[in-house]
Parts: C-alpha cells; structure tokens; sequence
C-alpha cells in the first residue's frame, strides 16, 4: 500500500516538483497551496499517513503552523514536516507544542524529504504507531481520543467513567466513527490480523 501525502506550499513551481518527485517514488500526494485548501482536504476524510507542509502560506507568516493546529483539530494525528527557510526561536517553540516531527530547513531535495518521512515511519514503527494510525483513520475528536486510549489500556467502561464523566456518549462516538460496535471490534479495528 503506498503512503499517502498531504502536501502544502504555496509556491506553484515548488509544489509542482515536490508532487511529481513524490509520486514518481509511489507516493499519494494531495496538495494545496494555502492552508484553507489544505484543511477542506483533510476534513474530506482521506487518511494521511503524513502531512508535508511550508510554515509560510502567501500572506500567512504561521499559516502551516496554523495548519498543523487546524489538522489536529479535525482529529488528523499524522506526523508533520515542516519546512522553513525561516527557523527561528519562536516558530520553533510554536513547533514543539504542536508536536512536529520534524523541521526541515530549506533548500532540500526530495531525496532529503523522502528519507525524512521513512525515518519517521520507521521510529513509529511500534505498537503506540498502530494506535496513532487506527485513531487518525477513525477522525476522533481529542476526548474521543483519550476514551479509546483507556479502553485500549483495558480500563473498564466504570473505570473510564471515574477518569472522563462523560464516557458513554465518547465510547459511542468512538465506536461508531471507527464502524464497530463492541470493545473486541474496536481492538480489531486497531491491530487487524
């Protein structure tokens, strides 16, 4: 299966070149040039298993950092890379609290971005990875989230109850945004066989 991208950058003629080198190494790029763009294609509901933006956007100085804050919201967890030719000390912090994977500064070569992403999939290569994966797929809002990360602990639902009040309308969420209807097919659902 390839690994599906969402690529943003405002520059045409970078866009243009990152895209078809990405996909001429068997990647699914979508891309845009602007952080609306970018947000309307995650909201569609595709799975990325990463996010590839710049941090400035045309006129957005932050646009892909505001970016990654938008995606989050919108329940995608994948990994980001952003690229910068502008790294300073505050986009760098602004970076680190929105969980960045990484930070690459301009000029690169897609040969740099690609082994960028595979790193990236190798270190999440563990059981935390499938979890993140499951529950990007599953566009859980960030309590959804921590409700199907209890369960996956094995807390009962009581359990669960004494931590989050609101339990059972968040296991519903879960489990219907994940197309299952017990705890056994949620543990399916995230480590298929």
């Amino acid at each position: 299966m390839s690994q599906r991208l969402l690529l943003v950058e405002d520059e045409e003629g970078s866009r243009a070149l990152l895209e078809d080198a990405l996909g001429a190494r068997g990647f699914v790029v979508d891309s845009a040039a602007d952080r609306a763009a970018a947000l309307q294609l995650a909201a569609a509901g595709a799975h990325y298993d990463a996010v590839v933006t710049d941090v400035v956007l045309g006129d957005e100085e932050d646009g892909g950092l505001d970016l990654v804050a938008g995606l989050r919201e919108v329940g995608l967890t994948a990994p980001v890379v952003v690229i910068t030719a502008f790294a300073d000390k505050r986009r760098l912090k602004r970076a680190l609290e929105l969980h960045v994977s990484y930070l690459l500064e301009k000029p690169f070569s897609a040969e740099q971005l690609i082994k960028v992403l595979r790193k990236l999939w190798e270190e999440a290569d563990d059981l935390s990875h499938y979890v993140t994966q499951a529950l990007s797929r599953a566009r859980l809002t960030p309590k959804e989230s921590e409700v199907a990360r209890l369960l996956l602990k094995g807390l009962s639902n009581d359990e669960i109850a004494h931590v989050l009040k609101t339990v059972r309308q968040h296991l519903s969420s879960v489990y219907q945004k994940a197309g299952v209807s017990s705890r056994t097919e949620f543990f399916h659902y995230v480590f298929p066989t």
